[in-house]
């Protein structure tokens, strides 16, 4: 039986039994951005078991794409995998373990053929409901085994969520696997046994604190590891050698130019690169790109590692874009997002991998240095300063390090490389203009819980200072000239948060003024406004108005919008991989930081703009509404993945229906069509895998355009032409330049010519050489290195040192015939002396060398040297 089939017979027997068949999700999970990635089959049904959604079917099956990072560096022995399907069948309040264990013996006795007499069956300590139906499935009772929590008790999925005990089917490929220990039995790891399937009781909850009380209605939550079942319905030890892997492993024999089976090196690093190749294909198509931090972090450490492996088998250049493309080939039929997004799992793998080709020899030289150097000390260990600078400057993963290093006998010190990381996230953090450490000093010894904002539907607030701070130092009152900090009781004033600038504006006392000039947010929750006084007096407990800069904040609002525009048109253009990995909304700009694997093309970039103001357009409506975070996304809302949310969340959609949705608790405008353009400025690499465009809008659109359209104007007027025909009088221009240089320069090459003939006459011999030293006209270096061949080439054996003043400068260039070379007289340190006279230096190659100087009146004096030197 194939793996195709396989997976077909899983989901077509449980549809006979009623259940529903659900496609895969997708590896990054969808409704939990908490969850690194999709580790097992019941990740997209968890809030149908907790009840906070309805299921389509009370009976569910899948074969769910999983991805586990547990076992990364196992990776490349006989069993074990990152990526697998996981078939599953599942019970929301529906049947139970009756039927679960039944239909579990049926399947894999009747439809897999396996031997009843070769299956074991293992059940949680006081299960006694289970073992009763094992042996009514005729299972002897001695192959009915007992174990607790850690191998028969199956948490929650994430911090909380459904658990509960768990029953498995063990298949026993026979005593000649096996340890030979007479206690040999499932679960012992010496590889006689293979879990074939995992039925999982969920008849509890677990929540953050690990209590556990019963589900309204238990579950069932079965997880058959797809590339277990082959192998031991294909007959082999190993999942590597099913027909899952037959394909990949040809083509790494052939690209490595070894057969697979010939040797354990070999043969391990043939397994991890097929395995991290299939891996981070998949990954990829759904989106993860290369990073530094979450599954960006764990994509690049695949990809790295399957780099450093093939390395090891001779491959020298980049080869993992074949890797993948085989898995796309192979897998695509299934999986059709595979074939959907190919072009940008090539793009991708084959940036990520020419980058770290680069500097892959040089990171394990330096690794290879450092461990000889502890060696040396009798040390075994590389210090996270060493780990940290393999991983900041030649992107090894620390991981990675750890693992090279341990094949010597090394450890790293993880502890000391975390410290290291720390300090450069510190570094980053102190060039923000606002340290919130710092900011946490105002409110000290005050009672401010935090402010609420009231600046979503107005601009004009009446309110009480609660507060008022100089320099660190509270104080009951502030008057004119004080630069200050101001708390109110609740303000209409946004403080800078989740990329958007805080506002300005002013807050008017009974006696006095005061002038916003920024607004920050201060732990726990406080709103700070930053200024000075410009008339009068504000005390505490003062009723003041709170005005807002009303211009300056649609300005932002214009922005902020824009960038959810901005959002939805990079996915719809550029694939749903796209995601959001930081921004700046400003009054006059906006900055969009995302991921993606290489730069957008101006076709794309164009296309982008298209979209956005098609939108603004349609002057859609701009809504929020404030929901529980669980709900918000399950309706597919946008979420940072880093982000923590409360519990309830505020959602800005634009559009009825939606065509963007995204956590957000920013100030934006009531429709598009109050933005009015988005021009793109620019858009550039900011790192490995991530992009940032650079846009303004409104206001700041017009202003851009104006200046663009008024340079093209006195352009156009400079070329005498129309704004209509300066493109064309500007080629023409140009291409008339470039004429010109080309006559300019076969001119100049002429003139090097004949003065190469006046000068090779004016040769002396000392000492048994020819020296030509002579100062010619201003000229380049190039002329000068030109010059000097025509010389070399006429006086056939030579000295030569030329001289020239270019550009207020002293130059000078130094040339020796091949014979004389060989007779030790060398142009660098001739030229090297010459050039000190004029107060410089130079060097290069015996046969030539330049130089230059800083006094040109010097020039004569130091060609007058070139003769005593010979």
């Amino acid at each position: 039986m194939t793996s195709d089939e396989l997976r077909a017979a899983f989901l077509r027997f449980f549809e006979d039994k009623g259940h529903k068949t659900i496609p895969s999700s997708s590896l990054i999970p969808h409704g939990d951005p908490t969850l690194l990635l999709t580790s097992a089959g019941m990740v997209q049904f968890k809030p149908y078991f907790t009840g906070e959604a309805v299921p389509p079917s009370p009976r569910l099956a899948s074969c769910q794409k999983c991805f586990r990072t547990t076992d990364i560096e196992k990776v490349g022995d006989r069993t074990h995998l990152t990526f697998f399907e996981m078939l599953g069948n599942f019970s929301v309040g529906d049947y139970f373990k009756k039927e679960a264990i039944a239909w579990a013996w049926e399947f894999v006795v009747q439809r897999l053929k396996l031997a009843p007499e070769r299956l074991w069956a293992t059940i949680f300590l006081d299960d006694d409901q289970s073992f009763a139906l094992w042996r009514s499935m005729g299972v002897p009772e001695d192959r009915i085994l007992r174990f607790g929590e850690e191998d028969n008790f199956w948490g929650p999925v994430g911090s909380s969520g459904p658990c509960g005990p768990c029953s498995e089917i063990h298949y026993d490929f026979g005593e000649q696997f096996g340890c030979g220990r007479p206690s040999c039995r499932p679960n012992c790891d010496c590889g006689r046994f293979a879990e074939v399937w995992n039925l999982v009781f969920t008849q509890y909850y677990q929540d953050e604190q690990g209590k556990r009380t019963p589900l309204p209605k238990p579950n069932i939550d079965t997880g058959m590891g797809l590339e277990r079942a082959a192998a031991v319905v294909q007959g082999k030890s190993s999942v590597y050698d099913t027909d899952l892997f037959a394909a990949l492993l040809d083509g790494i024999s052939g690209l490595a130019g070894k057969k697979y089976g010939s040797g354990d090196d070999a043969d391990n690093a043939m397994r991890v690169v097929v395995e991290h190749g299939r891996a981070l294909t998949f990954l990829i198509a759904d989106g993860v790109v290369p990073g530094n931090e979450g599954r960006g972090y764990v994509l690049r450490r695949l990809l790295r590692r399957a780099a450093l492996f093939g390395r090891r088998l001779g491959l020298d250049k980049p080869f993992l874009t074949e890797i993948a493309e085989i898995a796309v080939q192979q897998m695509g039929h299934v999986y059709p997002e595979l074939r959907q997004r190919r072009e940008l799992v090539r793009r991708v793998v084959q940036l990520e991998e020419q980058r770290f080709g680069e500097t892959l020899s040089t990171g394990l030289g330096l690794l290879e240095g450092m461990m000889t150097e502890a060696a040396a000390r009798k040390e075994s260990v590389i210090s996270g300063v060493e780990a940290f600078k393999l991983y900041d400057t030649y992107g090894f993963p620390v991981e990675l390090t750890g693992e090279i290093a341990a094949e010597r006998g090394f450890s790293v010190d993880s502890e000391g490389f975390k410290a290291e990381m720390e300090k450069q996230r510190q570094r980053a953090r102190a060039v923000h203009r606002f340290d919130l450490k710092e900011s946490a000093r105002f409110g000290a010894g005050l009672d401010i819980r935090g402010t609420p904002f009231v600046g979503y539907h107005t601009l004009k607030h009446s309110s009480v200072i609660l507060g008022l701070f100089l320099g660190d130092e509270a104080v009951g009152a502030i008057s004119v000239g004080q630069e200050a900090g101001v708390v109110l009781e609740s303000t209409p004033f946004y403080g800078e948060m989740g990329g958007q600038v805080g506002d300005t504006g002013e807050i008017r006392g009974p006696s006095g003024r005061f002038l916003v000039t920024n607004t920050i947010r201060v732990p726990p929750d406080s709103i700070l406004h930053q200024g000075s006084v410009v008339e009068g007096s504000l005390a505490a407990g003062e009723e003041v108005e709170a005005v807002v800069d009303g211009e300056r904040r649609l300005d932002i609002a214009r922005n902020h919008t824009a960038t959810h525009l901005l959002q939805f048109a990079l996915r719809r253009v550029l694939g749903e991989h796209v995601q959001q990995r930081g921004s700046v909304v400003a009054s006059d700009r906006l900055r969009f930081d995302f991921s993606h694997p290489g730069a957008v093309t101006e076709r794309e970039l164009q296309e982008v703009g298209r979209i956005v103001n098609d939108e603004i357009r349609r002057d859609l409506k701009v809504s929020s509404e404030e929901m529980p975070y669980r709900k918000a996304i399950e309706e597919g809302v946008i979420a940072l993945f880093e982000e923590k949310y409360g519990e309830t969340v505020r959602v800005l959609k634009v559009g009825e229906p939606a065509i963007s949705a995204e956590l957000c608790g920013g100030t934006h405008v009531a429709s598009t069509g109050e933005i009015g353009l988005l021009y793109i400025v620019s858009e550039s690499s900011i790192g490995a895998g991530l992009r940032r465009i650079e846009a303004v809008t409104g206001r700041g659109a017009e202003d851009v355009i104006e200046r663009q359209v008024s340079s093209l104007k006195r352009i156009a007027q400079s070329v005498g032409g129309s704004v209509e025909d300066v493109e064309e009088k500007v080629s023409a221009l140009v291409a008339e330049l470039d004429r010109e240089r080309k006559r300019a320069v076969a001119l100049e090459k002429e003139v090097t010519r004949k003065m190469a003939e006046s000068l090779h006459t004016q040769a002396e011999m000392v000492n048994g050489v020819k020296v030509l030293a002579a100062r010619v006209p201003p000229s380049r270096l190039e002329v000068l290195r030109e010059m000097g061949d025509l010389l070399r080439e006429r006086l056939k054996s030579a000295v030569i040192v030329l001289g020239t003043v270019y550009e207020d400068k002293p130059l000078f260039l130094a040339a020796v015939t091949p014979d004389l070379v060989a007779r030790g007289y060398n142009a660098g340190a001739i030229v090297k002396q010459v050039a000190k006279v004029a107060g410089g230096g130079g060097g290069g190659k015996p046969a030539l060398a330049q130089a230059g100087g800083k006094y040109k009146d010097k020039l004569d004096e130091a060609l007058g040297l070139v003769k005593t030197l010979i």
